[in-house]
């Protein structure tokens, strides 16, 4: 080959020289324009220096000239994921899988791709032979823990963390990991080592964040409650004051989202209307029981479960010619009456269907498509809408008591407790809105509460509102095998219990200001 090699170009990458990456890739497509190394470089330099659609058309580029590269699939199918095009990245990691790699590195590029796209049990084996090939990298050791807990192995998910901070004891996604695999006990807690690492970890927000929160919830599993409150506020606090979070931004998004209803919009058509195919949304504030229905209503013989999609938000985004992220967007909504809900209805079907894999219902369980409402029901007329509600205090409680992301920022308002409980009024609005404008063949709300302590006629108005037929499977939910990989993949994995139920009353006075706030919504 002429000009640059792959080793030197890396090296050059490592290096950050990119201007001779760039040039030395420009002279090899001059003497071979079919020459898939340089495309490959250069999408490498594109996805380093934060040109994530340049990336993928490089990528894409260096795997048609060579597709039985296993570098150029991997990169191809990271960049894909990336971008949130999961179908064809899983096709791809699928390529680089049945070529094989004996490289860490490249391993774990292909576990984190079928991680991301929610096949963990594909992700698994892949985490294990990183681990194996390169057993000093404490993240691999992550990786292979989450993929694990995902899927229910909480013995090796329990051994990966615990290997991944016998390397790197400053991996505090790691502590937060571990402490919240299993419940906390007087014998058996590490919360002097977590005092510790956060008196150690000063000046750095999101370690405290994650430590703050990692001996708040030992605390509780201790029942000292209080002391569990005093530590969620100093481990967000730094956090909170880097956020400032803007109540402006947050009321004029629910504004344009009631704007945007339009429920007699334009219909998608009779193919889609009366198809046999019905996607069900589970929407409702996170940890709110959420995951929670999608496990009853996904042991459903006839129904599959696909996670937390967020295709509908970026259909809805590209057809009112916004840009493509994971943040609300108010513009989305103002926009929405160009939207051809036509389209949007028949690529969401284009792009989920396979997912159900011959099931006649899909559950898709993004909680933040409460503000899609309207817009799902006008592109897709056939689908169910679930609601999920609880008190308003456990509800605020149980989103502060929760680390998000700190990359989303949707999130932002569980940094403070009076910020949850004015997302929590907005929400509450919302919800009162979609109930007395969307169909309620089309619409349900259900509590959390009335699940937990009657079960059986919850599941039965479940299975109905989305005409299924009773089966038995759905009353032992925690029996299902699929990936979990939201905060809840612990808890669905036993059955039913009341505890969570009223927990907010265990915080004495701590609570008082949240419930101010909440005013007539306190519960």
């Amino acid at each position: 080959m002429t000009g640059i090699s792959f080793t030197a170009g890396m090296k050059l990458l490592r290096e950050k020289n990119y201007e001779a990456v760039y040039a030395q890739s420009i002279e090899a497509l001059k003497v071979d324009e079919k020459n898939p190394l340089p495309f490959f470089l250069l999408g490498v330099l594109a996805a380093d220096t934060g040109s994530h659609q340049k990336a993928l058309e490089f990528f894409g580029k260096a795997v048609e000239h060579e597709p039985g590269n296993v570098h150029y699939q991997t990169y191809y199918a990271k960049a894909l994921v990336g971008l949130g095009q999961n179908e064809q990245a899983k096709s791809h990691a699928d390529k680089a899988a049945n070529i094989g790699t004996n490289d860490a590195l490249l391993a774990d590029m292909i576990g984190v791709t079928y991680s991301r796209t929610g096949f963990h049990e594909l992700a698994v084996p892949f985490f294990e032979r990183a681990v194996k090939l390169n057993p000093l990298w404490a993240n691999f050791h992550f990786n292979l823990g989450a993929s694990a807990e995902f899927i229910g192995d909480f013995k090796k998910a329990r051994t990966a963390y615990s290997n991944t901070l016998s390397i790197d004891p400053s991996f505090y996604l790691a502590w937060f990991s571990l402490t919240h695999l299993e419940k906390q006990s007087a014998d058996n807690n590490k919360l002097s080592q977590l005092i510790e690492s956060f008196e150690r970890a000063a000046g750095n927000v999101d370690g405290q964040l994650l430590l703050g929160h990692s001996a708040a919830k030992t605390l509780e599993d201790l029942g000292r409650y209080e002391e569990s409150f005093d530590w969620l506020k100093k481990g967000k606090k730094d956090k909170n004051r880097q956020v400032k979070y803007d109540h402006q931004n947050l009321a004029a998004l629910f504004e344009a989202v009631k704007k945007a209803s339009n429920l007699g919009g334009p219909s998608v058509g009779q193919a889609i209307a009366a198809s046999d195919f019905i996607p069900i949304f589970v929407i409702g504030l996170p940890r709110t029981g959420t995951t929670l229905v999608d496990r009853i209503l996904s042991s459903h013989k006839q129904v599959r479960s696909a996670g937390e999609l967020n295709i509908f938000s970026v259909l809805a985004k590209v057809a009112t010619g916004m840009p493509v992220n994971m943040e609300f967007d108010a513009n989305v909504f103002l926009r929405s009456d160009a939207m051809s809900a036509k389209n949007v209805g028949e690529n969401y079907i284009a792009r989920t269907k396979d997912l159900a894999q011959g099931a006649s219902h899909l559950v898709d369980k993004m909680p933040f498509n409460f503000l899609y409402a309207g817009l799902i029901h006008r592109a897709l007329p056939n689908a169910r809408i679930i609601a999920l509600r609880r008190g308003a205090m456990d509800s605020c409680l149980s989103n502060y008591r929760q680390l998000f992301a700190s990359h989303n920022h949707n999130h932002d308002y569980a940094f403070d407790l009076k910020d949850t409980a004015t997302f929590y009024r907005e929400f509450d609005g919302l919800i009162s809105h979609w109930r007395r404008t969307l169909p309620p063949d089309r619409f349900m709300e259900v509590a959390y509460e009335d699940i937990v302590y009657d079960q059986e006629n919850q599941t039965r108005k479940l299975l109905n509102f989305c005409s299924l037929d009773w089966d038995e499977a759905c009353m032992r939910f925690h029996e299902n095998v699929a990936p979990v990989s939201t905060a809840s993949a612990v808890q669905v994995r036993k059955p039913l219990y009341s505890g969570s139920i009223g927990r907010w009353k265990k915080y004495g006075h701590k609570l008082d200001k949240l419930k101010a706030a909440l005013g007539d919504l306190a519960d």
